[in-house]
């Protein structure tokens, strides 16, 4: 994990903040997204029909499922000192690169793109990439934007 100081965030822009551990895609991760989203679609919950019209005959992770992760995966990789809180602001673009199926391993490597001064506070702007373990392109690359406060 890496630490810096609230002033000097900006020193980190262009740099990778790290990597995180793989994490394993199982069917039980995606029904209850799929129960939580309401989205149900075939290719993502129902693993015998899965098995024979799906390429590599297994069930898909939905792509938000995997966009949802980057809290979770990026989490302990940047401690700032003297944040009282941090949100979430949004993203500027998000990209579902490859298809994560269920028991793959994925992982976020993360590269601070800036961190600029807000009243009060400080927008840090970041490039996600959403591993697949053994796989060359990334499940999904997203450039999100999170506001952290003193």
């Amino acid at each position: 994990m890496k630490t810096a100081t609230f002033e000097g965030l900006q020193s980190l822009a262009g740099q990778e903040i790290g990597v995180s551990d793989w994490l394993e895609i199982d069917q039980a991760r995606i029904n209850k997204f799929a129960d939580a989203t309401g989205d149900h679609q075939w290719i993502h919950v129902d693993v015998e029909r899965a098995k024979k019209e799906m390429p590599g005959g297994k069930t898909i992770a939905h792509g938000y499922l995997t966009l949802s992760l980057i809290p979770g995966l990026t989490g302990g990789m940047l401690r700032v000192e003297g944040v009282t809180r941090g949100i979430n602001y949004g993203s500027n673009k998000v990209r579902f690169t490859n298809m994560v199926p269920v028991g793959s391993r994925v992982r976020a490597r993360q590269k601070l793109i800036a961190a600029e001064a807000r009243s009060g506070g400080m927008q840090l702007t970041n490039e996600v990439t959403i591993e697949i373990e053994g796989q060359q392109r990334p499940a999904c690359v997203a450039e999100t934007i999170s506001l952290i406060y003193k």
